[in-house]
């Protein structure tokens, strides 16, 4: 199928014509490296036990090595490559590797993407703005209170994926930008194959096959005005008895005029259990301000609720970051921050609450 797809699409593109001259590789790599280190005060009413203690400091990393080869051949086609290998070690795949795939791009065509990616819909979904590299809005958290984190789901970030299914292999393709807009669709066969290549897979033993997504961003400039606004839905097929086939969805949108910026998002994932158990929902709400010189400062929050079906309370994940964060040179930085994150009513038992201060610090280096 995928070796049917290529050749139609090149034909469509007229790249089967003369071969192309031998070009030059650009061997391109970058990445990333943000430590964080913080200080914790946690509770937990019915959830910690007597003998856990989780305040103090810590100190959580995240960084990544990113290979991104191209080559441009004479018929303006740019071929490319995007390997992410994760510092850390907690990527797809016992070697670290985390997003693997193969781009094909002109500025005349837009862009396929082919392998182990997020979806079109994921990357076309906007939140929040916010000041620095400590997120609310992912399992940053995680590390530093044992706060419940939805992964890849609306009751923990916007930028959901169908079931929570991530870096899955897929087919992506994203239009041209016509006057800042651009229109992405994706396609997976299931959500159990990443970029590790888990092999032949039977469809019938697998929980979600056939996942599509589609997704719109718009951004343009008006004078002084930047407006951004994404927005996604998604859908794929269930084959789990009782379970109805998952569906996400969401919109957002940030303005920029002068040197603020605002910003929100919400989005929903339905994910086909009876009594809509499961189900997720979640908003933020940010604003950022530039200061004068090298400073920038923000206050970003985001609320997120788990659906445990009747007769348990819903679940809630609540957070709320003030941050400011300095530019030290070419890609170096450094952040200063304060949080505060809770659970409410976790595993939809009453009462069941976890609740997190935590002031840090974070130097990142991008490169």
């Amino acid at each position: 199928m995928k070796k049917h797809l290529l050749c139609t699409s090149a034909i469509a593109l007229g790249v089967a014509a003369a071969p192309a001259a031998a070009q030059e590789w650009n061997l391109d790599w970058g990445g990333y490296y943000n430590t964080h280190v913080g200080f914790a005060d946690v509770s937990g009413a019915g959830v910690i036990a007597p003998t856990q203690d989780f305040d103090g400091m810590g100190i959580v990393g995240d960084g990544e090595i990113i290979f991104t080869p191209s080559v441009t051949l004479d018929n303006g086609l740019t071929f490319g490559l995007n390997v992410q290998m994760e510092a850390q070690n907690g990527g797809g795949g016992v070697d670290g590797i985390d997003e693997s795939y193969i781009t094909i791009s002109s500025d005349s065509f837009g862009r396929i993407e082919l392998g182990g990616e997020n979806s079109a819909g994921y990357k076309s979904m906007v939140g929040a703005p916010g000041v620095g590299s400590f997120a609310i809005m992912s399992a940053s958290v995680s590390g530093f209170a044992p706060i419940a984190h939805a992964f890849r789901q609306a009751a923990g970030s916007p930028w959901t994926e169908v079931g929570g299914n991530n870096d899955v292999q897929r087919v992506s393709y994203f239009t041209p930008s016509f006057n800042g807009l651009t229109v992405g669709v994706s396609y997976a066969p299931a959500n159990n194959t990443n970029a590790s290549n888990a092999g032949a897979f039977d469809r019938n033993a697998v929980a979600l096959t056939d996942i599509f997504d589609i997704g719109v961003r718009y951004s343009q400039s008006f004078g002084s005005t930047d407006v951004t606004i994404g927005a996604r839905w998604g859908t794929g097929n269930s084959n789990i008895v009782g379970v109805s086939d998952p569906e996400t969805w969401g919109i957002g949108a940030q303005v920029g005029f002068g040197a603020f910026t605002v910003g929100g998002h919400y989005a929903e994932n339905d994910n086909g259990a009876v009594g809509g158990v499961g189900d997720q929902e979640g908003w933020s709400l940010g604003a950022t301000y530039d200061l004068d010189g090298p400073w920038s400062i923000g206050l970003t929050g985001f609320q997120g609720k788990i659906d445990f079906g009747a007769g348990f309370q819903d679940q809630e994940y609540n957070a709320y970051k003030l941050a400011g964060s300095r530019e030290l040179g070419a890609g170096v930085s450094w952040d200063i921050w304060a949080v505060y994150a809770e659970n409410q009513d976790l595993g939809g038992v009453l009462n069941a609450d976890i609740d997190a201060t935590i002031v840090g610090t974070s130097i990142n280096l991008s490169f």
